[in-house]
């Protein structure tokens, strides 16, 4: 028999470089990561959410409300639902309650919010509606009223936000105050208040004025703050090339809209002198000052010095001591 063909040996695979391993494992991890159902709140179920119920309120939405929306009289009894949605399998457990978003002018929004239900059970892949009032009190001030509904459970809190407006006279007002500039920092620092009864969205425009002419020069443009009645917030504007010699007049102008209240204007002054500069050129100035005291010293005490006598004041008896030896002649004394 003719010998069979012997088979070549088998080659070894070529081992993956070690950067190539990295990046086959990183990829295989995002795809079980994507492929795995997303858990929000730890208990191996989809995350429950709150939100405005679909079609009530004073301003439905069709796709639904990002937030409340209430308006009413003082001693009005305004109404509303909040839904509560649990996607996953087993039941939830979501506690309601009412909130202030922030200072409200001493008026606590949350207390005005009343729910049918203070803690709700929902069942797997439910939705729960709970009604819920907002009782505007008969001496509530006229204006903006921000407030949040908050729910509990399972680890998490979430809140919507709630818009309450009172009837009445609107009254905007703004103030601006504390206005600092630190030079070390490179900043201004400065106060907006809220002193009227509606949200405001301010605007801010800095001018900044020198020895030699302008410094600073910033129209007015959005802050990214919103202020509730009441409400008080420290903000800074940067300021990185001040001066190193100079005195400065700064003033910020604080708008919203509202008309004349609304805006405010406040003003800073700051002298910018380089300290070190400064000490170094007065150590220079009194180590002359000194070294020109002590040459004018020792001029004075050289001119206190007496000449030698030349020899022929000496014989002429015109010494400093030949009046007293004229004086003393014949008087017996010694010489």
């Amino acid at each position: 028999m003719p010998p069979k063909p012997s088979t070549p040996p088998k080659q070894p695979m070529p081992l993956m470089p070690a950067s190539a391993r990295a990046a086959v494992a990183c990829a295989a991890a995002l795809l079980l990561a994507a492929a795995a159902p997303a858990h929000a709140d730890g208990g191996g179920s989809p995350a429950w959410s709150v939100a405005p119920s679909t079609g009530s309120g004073t301003r439905p939405a069709k796709d639904g409300r990002p937030a409340f929306y209430a308006e009413g009289a003082p001693g009005t009894v305004l109404q509303d639902t909040v839904a509560v949605t649990n996607p996953g399998p087993k039941p939830r457990t979501v506690s309601l309650r009412g909130a202030d978003a922030g200072a409200d002018n001493g008026k606590a929004t949350g207390a005005w919010i009343r729910f049918a239900q203070r803690q709700v059970k929902v069942p797997p892949r439910t939705r729960a509606e709970v009604p819920f009032t907002v009782t505007v009190p008969e001496d509530a001030v006229p204006g903006d009223h921000p407030g949040v509904i908050v729910a509990s459970g399972g680890g998490r809190t979430v809140g919507v936000r709630l818009h309450l407006r009172v009837g009445g006279s609107a009254l905007p007002a703004l103030t601006v105050e504390r206005v600092r500039i630190d030079q070390d920092a490179g900043r201004i620092t400065y106060d907006l208040v809220n002193r009227g009864n509606t949200v405001l969205k301010p605007k801010l425009a800095v001018h900044a004025d020198g020895v030699f002419g302008t410094l600073l020069d910033r129209p007015a443009r959005p802050l990214p703050v919103e202020l509730p009645p009441g409400r008080r917030v420290s903000l800074s504007e940067p300021w990185p090339d001040v001066p190193a010699l100079d005195v400065a007049d700064v003033r910020l102008t604080a708008t919203a809209s509202g008309g004349t209240r609304a805006r405010d204007t406040a003003t800073a002054s700051a002298r910018f002198v380089p300290w070190g500069a400064v000490a170094g050129g007065a150590a220079a100035l009194l180590a002359v000052a000194g070294g020109a005291l002590h040459l004018v010293r020792g001029r004075r005490r050289d001119a206190r010095v007496p000449e030698p006598e030349s020899g022929a004041e000496r014989e002429r008896g015109q010494g400093p001591d030949a009046g007293r030896e004229l004086a003393a002649a014949g008087t017996g004394e010694e010489l």
